[in-house]
């Protein structure tokens, strides 16, 4: 079981609806505001920490621009390339982890940048850490600093444990008195992991027939595994 723990990849589904917000309300109404057409700025900077909620914002966000008939991309490095062809087939583009970018990249999402601004497009971007501290050519740092820049903010771990027993509530099945702490300290930490190793312990206490409780979670994780149970 815990070998299945480690190999499923989180199949969870980025949405806006499903961002569990912390101290990020402003960002996603922000976001939700430039879909509807209801904010006049069209160029966003997200940065924050690994595990932050960067990439489920901008996912998210190139999806709800789909549905409401927009040509959008979200592309990163090793994901999507950043070519010519690719980024100017769009009116949206969400690029995340510009932190990354190689030379040729830079280039290409600097042009990318300016035919936006002219054709009235909307550009999200995202990265580690403030444009100003970004190690990339000058000309697209000052540009990823044009627009509004925010900073997206971790969930502390007392609003991951509310919101895997919110999952649990919703899933229908009870969560038991500390699987949500016990869960955070001996697993994996961002909250799309978290959310599938509920899912799959939700599983196994199917089959099983016994609750989701510590003992079970701990009679899982103490089974033999090749690997690291934690991320880093």
């Amino acid at each position: 079981m815990k070998q299945l723990l480690l190999q499923i990849s989180p199949d969870f589904t980025p949405s806006l609806d499903n961002f569990v917000t912390g101290r990020n309300a402003e960002v996603l109404q922000l976001l939700r505001h430039i879909l509807a057409g209801r904010e006049a700025e069209r160029f966003v900077y997200l940065w924050g920490e690994p595990g932050s909620g960067k990439t489920h914002l901008l996912k998210s966000f190139v999806q709800a621009a789909r549905e409401g008939g927009m040509s959008a991309v979200y592309v990163a490095p090793g994901e999507a390339a950043l070519s010519h062809a690719e980024l100017a087939a769009h009116d949206a583009i969400a690029a995340d982890d510009v932190d990354r970018l190689d030379a040729a990249s830079q280039i290409e999402l600097f042009y990318a940048y300016n035919r936006l601004r002219e054709e009235g497009g909307v550009l999200l971007a995202g990265g580690a850490a403030a444009p100003a501290h970004l190690n990339l050519r000058q000309d697209l740092v000052t540009r990823l600093g044009w627009g509004l820049v925010y900073q997206v903010h971790a969930l502390s771990d007392a609003e991951k444990a509310s919101a895997l027993q919110t999952h649990a509530r919703e899933r229908g099945f009870a969560l038991g008195r500390g699987v949500a702490e016990y869960l955070l300290r001996h697993w994996r930490r961002d909250l799309p992991s978290l959310l599938v190793a509920l899912d799959t312990l939700d599983r196994y206490s199917l089959e099983t027939k016994r609750p989701v409780t510590v003992p079970l979670l701990r009679e899982v994780l103490a089974q033999p595994e090749s690997g690291s149970s934690k991320a880093g």
